[in-house]
C-alpha cells in the first residue's frame, strides 16, 4: 500500500450515515465535497468493490482509500509575507495573521494564505485538500490568528491528518472573552451544527449536531473580560466561539455571536475591539515522517495585545 492509499475497516454499522460522510468523521482534514468527489471517480473501495457516496457502512467492511496525485491549482502565487515559524521537506508552520483567508471559498479571493504558499513554496504543496486547498491541512478562522501547520506533500498531509483524527494534536488557543468567567476550569461539551436560515453562523444543535468538545482555564480576570487558555480536542467550524457563547461569555470583538455583551463591553470600558479576540498560540504534534515531537508558540499579535493591556489597565486603575 503507498502513502496515497488507506485503509480502515468499519467498527459498526451505521445506518442513515452516507459513506462520504464517514469519510469525513474518519479524516476530519479532508472535506465531505473531496470525498464524494474521489468515491464518483472510482477512489474509494468497499470489500474491493467501487462505492457509492450514499452507501452506509456496515461493520467489518474494509474501506480503501486512493488519494490520487494532485492535479494542477488554477491559483496563481502571489507574493505575500509568511510568518514561518519552522519549515523543512515536508512541511511548514506560519503564524497566520489576523485578516488573511486560509484558502478561497469560492475561487473570488484575490490573496489568500494559499496564494502566498504557493509563492514561497513553488507550488510543492500537497494535493489532497483539493485544487482550491493545496497544502491546507487544518483551519482557523480569517480574524483569528497563530499557528498553522502545512503539508508539502500527501504523505505529511496524511500523516499529520491522522494525528488530528487520534485526536493527538495538542491545540492551544488564548482568548477574551465577555464577562467574569467564575470558574477557574472548564470543560464544554456541546454539538455543533450549521444554522437552519444563516449557513455562515454555527449553533449548538445536540439532535443533529458534530461531537465538539472543549475545555479551557483562566488565566486573568478582569472584572468586565476574562483571558482564557483554550484546548480544543475537536476541530469544528466557529467551536470555540460558539461554546463560549453558549456558557454566556462570548469572545471580545465577536459581534457574530456576541453583539449585545461587546456592546456593554464597549460601553463600560471604552477599549474599542474590532475581531475576534481568539489566537492559536501553541501547535504540537509529531513530524509525520521522521516521528519526533514538535511544538510551537506564536506570540500574540498587536492588535490582541493592545486589547489585553487596556482591559487589565482598566480593572487596576493606577492613582
Amino acid at each position: 500500500m503507498d502513502a496515497r492509499t488507506q485503509k480502515l475497516v468499519v467498527d459498526c454499522s451505521l445506518p442513515g450515515v452516507r459513506l462520504d460522510t464517514f469519510l469525513r468523521d474518519s479524516f476530519p482534514v479532508v472535506s465531505r465535497g473531496t470525498f464524494k468527489r474521489l468515491i464518483d471517480e472510482g477512489h474509494v473501495l468497499v470489500d474491493g468493490r467501487v462505492a457509492k457516496a450514499t452507501h452506509s457502512p456496515q461493520a467489518g467492511e474494509e474501506i480503501e482509500v486512493h488519494f490520487p496525485p494532485a492535479k494542477p491549482t488554477r491559483l496563481e502565487p502571489v507574493d505575500l509575507p509568511l510568518d514561518v515559524l519552522f519549515e523543512d521537506e515536508h512541511l511548514l508552520v506560519v503564524n497566520k495573521p489576523v485578516g488573511l483567508v486560509v484558502h478561497p471559498a469560492s475561487g473570488e479571493e484575490p490573496a489568500t494564505l494559499v496564494h502566498a504558499l504557493l509563492h514561497h513554496c513553488r507550488g510543492q504543496l500537497s494535493g489532497i485538500g483539493g485544487v482550491e486547498r493545496p497544502g491546507i491541512v487544518h483551519r482557523i478562522d480569517r480574524d483569528t490568528s497563530g499557528c498553522l501547520v502545512v503539508a508539502k506533500h500527501d504523505q505529511a498531509h496524511l500523516g499529520i491528518s491522522s494525528q488530528f483524527k487520534e485526536r493527538t494534536v495538542n491545540k492551544i488557543y488564548h482568548a477574551i472573552a465577555c464577562g467574569e468567567i467564575a470558574h477557574l476550569s472548564g470543560d464544554i461539551r456541546a454539538r455543533l451544527g450549521r444554522h437552519a436560515n444563516h449557513r455562515m453562523s454555527v449553533v449548538v444543535d445536540e439532535s443533529r449536531g458534530r461531537e465538539a468538545w472543549t475545555t479551557f482555564q483562566v488565566r486573568e480576570r478582569w472584572g468586565l473580560a476574562t483571558l482564557a487558555e483554550v484546548k480544543i480536542h475537536t476541530g469544528r467550524t466557529h467551536q470555540i466561539r460558539v461554546h463560549f457563547q453558549h456558557i454566556g461569555h462570548p469572545l471580545a470583538g465577536d459581534t457574530l455571536y456576541g453583539k449585545r455583551q461587546n456592546g456593554r463591553l464597549r460601553q463600560a470600558t471604552g477599549v474599542i475591539i474590532e475581531r475576534q479576540m481568539l489566537h492559536a498560540h501553541l501547535l504540537e504534534f509529531h513530524h509525520p515522517i521522521h516521528g519526533q515531537p514538535l511544538s510551537f508558540r506564536a506570540p500574540w499579535p498587536d492588535d490582541f495585545e493592545a486589547a489585553a493591556r487596556q482591559l487589565r489597565d482598566r480593572a487596576n486603575p493606577v492613582g
